[in-house]
């Protein structure tokens, strides 16, 4: 059985954040990591035995299985912040939405980012028509929506079609899920789309008007 110690946010569902709270902490932790300012922590028997009891992450991320796009690092969290879905593309499968929706029923999470990334070797071959059969044939099917979105936008195709592919996440994940829905709709939980820039580090949060949050530096 875990037990919570209320003097410990790090001990409580969600952390003790609201939606709000939880989006301005992983934007200042992504401030550390590009400033190369990342905080220290130490591997302690307790911290390790408080893991042992039990998780309490604060965001779920539905990410790329790209090795070089890890959200921890990303946004300078802590072993047990983030619960985190990686899926080539970040598409929403079964597996992925059963796991996010565990992440906000049991866990109490108060955000999930959808996180997609810059050159994206699953979507680049969405847009060049790739066919597959199988499991990876599913796979670009997923994908295939957003690349038709984004021909009509300005290039460049590859830009386009990574972020049309974060918004159709976004929006799909309240309509396939029951639970993320009402969540959403009750106010506990907030849904964000972001891309990582390889070249760069900086990551862009897409339709901020939604987020609720100024990303003005902190």
């Amino acid at each position: 059985m875990n037990t919570l110690d209320s003097n410990d946010p790090r001990l409580t569902p969600g952390q003790g954040l609201t939606k709000e709270d939880a989006l301005r902490r992983m934007l200042e932790g992504h401030w550390r990591y590009l400033e190369n300012r990342r905080s220290q922590r130490e591997v302690t028997p307790q911290r390790l035995q408080e893991q042992a009891d039990g998780q309490y992450p604060f965001a779920a991320i539905l990410g790329c299985a790209d090795s070089r796009v890890s959200p921890e690092l990303i946004f300078d969290q802590d072993q047990g912040d983030l619960f985190v879905v990686r899926v080539a593309g970040n598409i929403l499968d079964a597996g992925g939405l059963a796991s996010l929706e565990y992440a906000v029923a049991h866990l109490q999470v108060r955000l999930i980012m959808v996180f997609g990334h810059e050159h994206c070797g699953a979507v680049k071959a969405a847009t060049q028509g790739m066919s597959a059969s199988g499991a990876m044939g599913f796979l670009l099917s997923e994908l295939v929506e957003a690349v038709e979105i984004a021909k009509a936008l300005p290039p460049p195709l590859l830009d386009r079609a990574v972020e049309a592919n974060v918004r159709r996440v976004t929006q799909l994940l309240p309509q396939r899920s029951e639970t993320i829905g009402k969540a959403v709709a009750d106010g506990r939980v907030r849904i964000v789309g972001a891309v990582y820039r390889l070249g760069s580090g900086d990551v862009d949060i897409l339709d901020l008007r939604n987020a609720g949050v100024a990303a003005a530096k902190p």
